[in-house]
């Protein structure tokens, strides 16, 4: 059902998007419930997303969604509950979790936790401070991260959103933080460090942030797609119709594999394999 997002657009429907997915030869995608405040005017429901991904016979992966203050608005919430009824109901994963809170608030780190329970990986948005827009809050280096990273070993983090992927590179100044650093990655960021440190922590391509984090440095892209060829994923991250945020990643990609930058073997496990390992899905 269309839903109003926070620039007067509605969501982009099912019809849409299949749309713009047979346009690009996309086998199939993920749903992510929009559950927090933060983002989501009307919240949508898991059971909605279940509902769709049964309609549409395969071609939607259903995540589900628990806004980390649900239930008691507690820090020993019994969230892994609600997240393991909607892993046997057919959910894959947990996010995009939105909720404006630092990533250390004990009702974050609970929330992670009953994830890691249930066993379902999660993906966050990332922002630069609490009250400004939506996103969990890190500081500049990753070091809330990093500590749950530590905390949640079994855990499959996937990093999303322009605060995560701006740390590709050394964060020049603060103003990396809210948008798109231009230019070639002068040192390598706390992005790919932790990728090294930590086997739990995933990269989420999608967006124009994803895109650009590769787009802006295209020597250090080849070498960033190589070395973590099996925890990267391409996504869309399409909220309205007319978000332009798919053909740009997915053009650069398949130009890659072209120019021989990187293997069929790389691009086919970021396009669709490390999903299908990862999630657990059909072949």
């Amino acid at each position: 059902m269309p839903r109003i997002t926070g620039d007067n657009q509605t969501y982009a429907s099912p019809e849409q998007l299949l749309k713009a997915y047979d346009e690009l030869g996309i086998e199939r995608a993920c749903l992510l419930p929009g559950c927090n405040p933060e983002c989501a005017y009307i919240p949508q429901s898991n059971e909605e997303v279940l509902e769709l991904a049964e309609k549409y016979h395969g071609r939607f992966i259903p995540f589900c969604n628990v806004d980390p203050r649900a239930m008691t608005n507690s820090w020993n919430a019994p969230l892994d509950k609600l997240l393991e009824y909607y892993r046997d109901k057919g959910c894959k994963g947990v996010g995009e979790v939105c909720a404006n809170l630092p990533i250390l608030d004990p009702k974050v780190q609970n929330l992670f936790r009953c994830a890691e329970i249930a066993g379902l990986p999660l993906i966050f948005h990332l922002s630069p401070y609490v009250g400004y827009s939506y996103g969990l809050v890190d500081d500049s280096g990753l070091p809330q991260l990093e500590e749950s990273l530590k905390r949640f070993p079994k855990l499959q983090f996937f990093g999303h959103s322009q605060t995560f992927w701006c740390e590709m590179g050394e964060i020049s100044c603060i103003d990396d933080r809210f948008g798109y650093p231009k230019g070639p990655v002068p040192k390598q960021g706390r992005v790919p460090e932790l990728m090294r440190k930590y086997p739990n922590l995933y990269g989420d391509l999608s967006a124009g942030s994803g895109c650009n984090a590769l787009k802006r440095d295209r020597k250090n892209a080849v070498a960033f797609l190589n070395e973590f060829q099996d925890r990267l994923f391409f996504g869309t991250d399409i909220c309205q119709p007319t978000m332009p945020t798919l053909r740009p990643l997915a053009e650069f990609l398949l130009d890659l594999r072209k120019t021989g930058e990187i293997s069929e073997t790389v691009f086919q496990k970021i396009a669709r394999e490390n999903a299908v390992r990862i999630l657990e899905l059909e072949k």
